[in-house]
C-alpha cells in the first residue's frame, strides 16, 4: 500500500463528517466517455442550448436522437470499484453527501441512497416536463421516437418533455445547488473524485470548503488547478485507489 493511500485512510478516520465530490472520472472506468476530454462528445458534436431546445421541433428531435444513440454505446454500464467505495464510505455514516456533476445514476446503483444525492447536472436516466415536472420513464420515449421520431409531450399539462439533465445555457438548479453548498460549509473532509475541477460553479466547492478549514483530498488521473491547495493529491486511477483505501474489491 503506498503512502498516500495511507494518508488517505488516515484523513478518513480522523473525518467526522465527510462529502464526496465526484466528476465524469469514476464513471470512465465503467465505459461511460467523458464529454469535455479532447476525445469526448463534446469533441465531436456541438452542443445543443436549451433556447434552441425550447424554441425548435428539429432541435428537440436532434437532441433526442444524440440521447438514444449515446444511450447504446453505454448498454452494459455498471458501478466499478470507485463507485462501490464511494457507497461503501456513505455506509459508514461519516458521509453527508455525495455531491456529483454525472448523470449516469451509477452512484445509487452501486448503493447511495436518493437522501445522499446531489445531483448537479440532473439525471440522464429519466425525463421530466419543463412546465409542471411530471417524470417520464425513458423506455416509452425510446419506443416512440425510434417509430416516427415522435417527440414526447406531457400527458398532464401538454409541456415540453425533456431529459432530466441540465443543458448547456439552462440555469443551474438551485436546491442541489444551495445543498452542495451547505454540507460543503458543514464537512470538515472533502474528497474531491475524478473530477478535473474546471466546469464552475460546480468546481468551485473543493475552494470553498479548504477555506472554510476543511481538509481537502483530490484524487484524479490527472493534475488539476486546485492540487496546489489540497492536503493530500493522489493522480492515479479512481477505482484502485479508493478500493484499496476502503476495502473494497
Amino acid at each position: 500500500m503506498s503512502d498516500e493511500i495511507q494518508q488517505l485512510i488516515r484523513l478518513i478516520d480522523k473525518a467526522t463528517r465527510v462529502v464526496v465530490f465526484t466528476g465524469a472520472g469514476i464513471s470512465t472506468e465503467s465505459g461511460i466517455p467523458d464529454f469535455r476530454s479532447p476525445n469526448g462528445i463534446w469533441s465531436k458534436t456541438t452542443p445543443i442550448y436549451f433556447a434552441e431546445y425550447i424554441a425548435s421541433a428539429d432541435a428537440r428531435i436532434e437532441a433526442w436522437r444524440r440521447k438514444f444513440e449515446i444511450d447504446r454505446d453505454m448498454i452494459g454500464a455498471e458501478p466499478n470499484r470507485g463507485h462501490r467505495a464511494v457507497a461503501k464510505l456513505v455506509r459508514t455514516g461519516k458521509v453527508s453527501a455525495v455531491i456529483t456533476q454525472n448523470i449516469d445514476g451509477l452512484h445509487q446503483e452501486s448503493g447511495v441512497p436518493d437522501d445522499k444525492m446531489v445531483e448537479l447536472h440532473g439525471n440522464g436516466t429519466y425525463a421530466t416536463c419543463l412546465s409542471c415536472a411530471m417524470r417520464y420513464e425513458l423506455e416509452p420515449i425510446r419506443t416512440a421516437f425510434e417509430a416516427d421520431e415522435t417527440l414526447p409531450v406531457c400527458d398532464d399539462c401538454g409541456g415540453v418533455v425533456k431529459t432530466a439533465t441540465i443543458s448547456f445555457g439552462q440555469a443551474m438548479p438551485e436546491g442541489p445547488m444551495d445543498r452542495a453548498r451547505e454540507e460543503t460549509l458543514a464537512c470538515d473532509l472533502f474528497l474531491a473524485v475524478g473530477s478535473s475541477l474546471v466546469v464552475y460553479p460546480a468546481a468551485g466547492f473543493p475552494a470553498m470548503a479548504k477555506q472554510n478549514d476543511a481538509r481537502l483530498v483530490i484524487v484524479n488521473r490527472d493534475p488539476t488547478d486546485l492540487d496546489r491547495i489540497a492536503d493530500l493529491v493522489l493522480n492515479s486511477e479512481i477505482g484502485p485507489t479508493l478500493g484499496e483505501a476502503v476495502n473494497v474489491n
